[in-house]
């Protein structure tokens, strides 16, 4: 069969992958002018296997006026006159309750760990550089409460296979280090959740390596600079999609447009409960001795101001935010400034003279689904298939999510239970 994956972020890619494994034809296809350009370009690096639980959750309520009305909050709402953005706030409200919250992690925790085995063995039939490494996590909590309430979810977590601790202060600064340098900039540590099996690394790095692992196989063609302007439909099937060139048709496509997946669905004729979550990063050079000391070289989560830091090498990935926002494609100063303001807060010495522009500063759109569970498998239109809504998951959740839709078209049996991600569950 000859499938069309629409999109070659880090979901696209890694379906490509598992259909042209299944010994399909597969063409894949991008807007931009290589793969992982979009929203794959500027993650934040984690792959965050143990740490799922979604935006939604019951502490959304006690917070709204925070998120509405601060302008220090790390998650921004800014109203439009946009009926799409209502109706995914009122679904994601509806899903900030604790029984929603517990199904939904334990949902994602299978998909996460069965996507972390998927990588393993795609990595280990495709080597090829990503600056991949398993270095741990450590989440930093300056709240003993949230450290307590830290506690009562790794207990939960335990039951479905996470393995990680609650330590003190001083055993968080015994793993790393470069934490220390934080206390003397008046920051003080009540402690944190140590999980050592968490990995990092660079997602567009990823996907260009797999892209072209791909182009060496019968049967695969990667066609960038290609925008879809139309979908062509015949008889409740899609017969083709239209771009600036050509009509490009298949038997079956995949879509995978992240955030613009929505308005793609729209032309097909239904529906998807999805929105844009806008996320920010920098990425910073470690060009010398000093620099590299003063980085972490856990993965650290700063979770009072949601920031997280990941090696990638001589690189340290720096980000954070939620935005509702819309397609909002601006970089705000303001938004740069608080990661380069956290950056030198934790690890001082880690950004030396490099003036804002010099650390890559990005703006990515998480397609995100109200409760948080991606939509994989066939959709109500005959030969579209959905692989969409990971949101800040993406990275993390790729390959498991790539091998359950290729499972789907392939009428195998999943190695885990995919109902709960199916199309109108």
């Amino acid at each position: 069969m000859h499938i069309c994956v629409l999109g070659a972020g880090i979901i696209g890619v890694t379906s490509a992958y598992r259909l042209l494994q299944d010994g399909h034809d597969v063409t894949l296809l991008d807007a931009r002018p290589e793969a992982g350009a979009g929203t794959s370009m500027g993650n934040g690096a984690q792959l965050s296997y143990s740490y799922v639980a979604p935006l939604a959750d019951p502490s959304v309520w006690t917070h709204w006026p925070h998120y509405l009305f601060s302008a220090d909050s790390p998650l921004t709402l800014k109203p439009k006159l946009d009926p799409a953005q209502w109706r995914w706030l009122i679904k994601f409200l509806g899903a900030c309750n604790s029984a929603r919250v517990k199904r939904t992690t334990i949902e994602l925790l299978q998909l996460a760990f069965y996507s972390r085995d998927e990588l393993t063995r795609l990595h280990q039939a495709a080597p090829f550089d990503f600056s991949h490494r398993t270095a741990g996590k450590l989440v930093m909590y300056t709240d003993p409460a949230g450290l307590a309430s830290a506690r009562k979810q790794v207990a939960f977590q335990s039951q479905y296979g996470c393995r990680q601790e609650v330590i003190d202060a001083a055993r968080c600064l015994e793993i790393e280090p470069a934490l220390g340098n934080a206390s003397r900039n008046g920051r003080h540590w009540a402690g944190g959740v140590y999980t050592p099996s968490e990995a990092t690394g660079d997602c567009a790095q990823f996907c260009q390596g797999l892209v072209t692992a791909m182009r060496g196989k019968a049967g695969f063609r990667f066609m960038p600079s290609t925008a879809v302007t139309q979908v062509n439909m015949k008889d409740g099937t899609i017969a083709s999609v239209q771009t600036d060139g050509q009509a490009i048709d298949a038997d079956a496509f995949v879509l995978a447009l992240g955030a613009d997946s929505a308005a793609f669905a729209r032309q097909a004729g239904f529906s998807l409960p999805l929105y844009p979550l806008k996320g920010y990063s920098i990425t910073v050079p470690l060009e010398d001795s000093f620099t590299q000391s003063a980085a972490p070289q856990v993965s650290i989560t700063d979770i009072s101001k949601k920031i997280v830091y990941a090696r990638l090498g001589n690189r340290l990935r720096v980000a954070g935010r939620v935005e509702l926002v819309g397609m909002d494609t601006r970089i705000p100063d303001r938004a740069i400034n608080e990661l380069i303001d956290g950056t030198n807060e934790l690890f001082p010495g880690s950004i030396l003279n490099q003036k804002a522009s010099q650390l890559s500063p990005w703006a990515g759109f998480r397609p995100a689904t109200p409760s948080g569970v991606p939509v994989i498998g066939a959709s109500p239109v005959k030969n579209l298939y959905l692989n969409i809504g990971q949101g800040a998951l993406g990275w993390t959740l790729a390959c498991g999510s790539a091998a359950l839709l290729a499972a789907q078209i392939g009428g195998r049996k999943a190695a885990i239970d995919d109902a709960p991600f199916r199309y109108g569950r």
